[in-house]
């Protein structure tokens, strides 16, 4: 069951997909035309998953899921996955690379490999000041407080010295 991803409670389960590339506007559309198909059909077990998403910076897809009323279970977890991985093949980027790493650069959204990002805290060419993505967080609470936020306060601190 599909509604407005501002809508659903703040505990509600997240997954990020971040994207190696920005998509297009016209790429857009055509990815939330199937999210809104693949979402108003989730289930679980038969039942209707409440879900919805967003999508932030033309690069992160936000799928959130509110487990008050059913959870998701192993196979709708699967169909998600099978979800996302078509919509790789159909707009070659790659979307389940957990190993890389986005960041701000004045308003633009670099990505690197996380060798790529380690080099560059290595060389002072980020800082603990940089606004990084933290893509581990779990809800909607979470997203909303800390999924942007500067690298001194993510799992990459620990690149910085």
């Amino acid at each position: 069951m599909l509604v407005d991803f501002n809508t659903l409670p703040e505990e509600s389960r997240v997954w990020i997909y971040q994207a190696n590339r920005s998509f297009t506007e016209q790429e857009i559309s055509e990815i939330e035309d199937k999210l809104n198909i693949f979402i108003e059909n989730w289930t679980a077990h038969g039942s209707d998953l409440q879900s919805g998403y967003t999508i932030k910076y033309k690069r992160f897809i936000v799928v959130a899921l509110n487990q008050n009323l059913n959870n998701a279970t192993g196979c709708s977890i699967d169909a998600s996955v099978h979800f996302i991985q078509q919509l790789e093949k159909e707009y070659n980027v790659d979307l389940m690379d957990k190993m890389n790493v986005s960041y701000k650069q004045g308003e633009y959204v670099a990505y690197k490999t996380l060798l790529d990002f380690k080099k560059m805290a290595k060389d002072k060419a980020v800082s603990k000041n940089t606004i990084v993505f933290n893509n581990m967080v779990n809800n909607i609470a979470e997203f909303n407080e800390n999924w942007e936020v500067p690298a001194s306060e993510s799992w990459h601190s620990r690149f910085l010295k």
